[in-house]
């Protein structure tokens, strides 16, 4: 996993497939840099993205679970439209705003 940490923000560059392979991966490291920097704001970058199952829907909401409890907020950019179509269809737009450029 790909990420960079801008004071209290972490952006997560996600790789071309999101699923069961590489979800723990992406959750355990995720949520090391969360805790180490003190993070209240995810972006999720999608821009190399094109496949995401329900592992990838629950990377996605574990993360929302943390940040919200600690009265962040969850982004998601670069989404391309079959990637838009899965986070709305999973209800996952209810809980995160899609940007097409990352305005962080």
């Amino acid at each position: 996993m790909k990420y960079q940490v801008q004071e209290n923000c972490l952006t997560v560059y996600l790789p071309r497939e999101v699923d069961d392979h590489n979800a723990e991966d992406i959750k355990r490291e995720a949520d090391a840099v969360i805790d180490r920097h003190h993070i209240r704001y995810v972006i999720f970058d999608f821009e190399k993205t094109d496949f995401m199952d329900s592992s990838g829907i629950g990377v996605i909401m574990g993360r929302y679970k943390t940040i919200s409890l600690l009265g962040g907020e969850v982004w998601a950019v670069h989404a391309n439209e079959r990637i838009r179509k899965i986070l709305t269809l999973s209800g996952v737009t209810k809980i995160m705003q899609i940007y097409e450029e990352e305005t962080v």
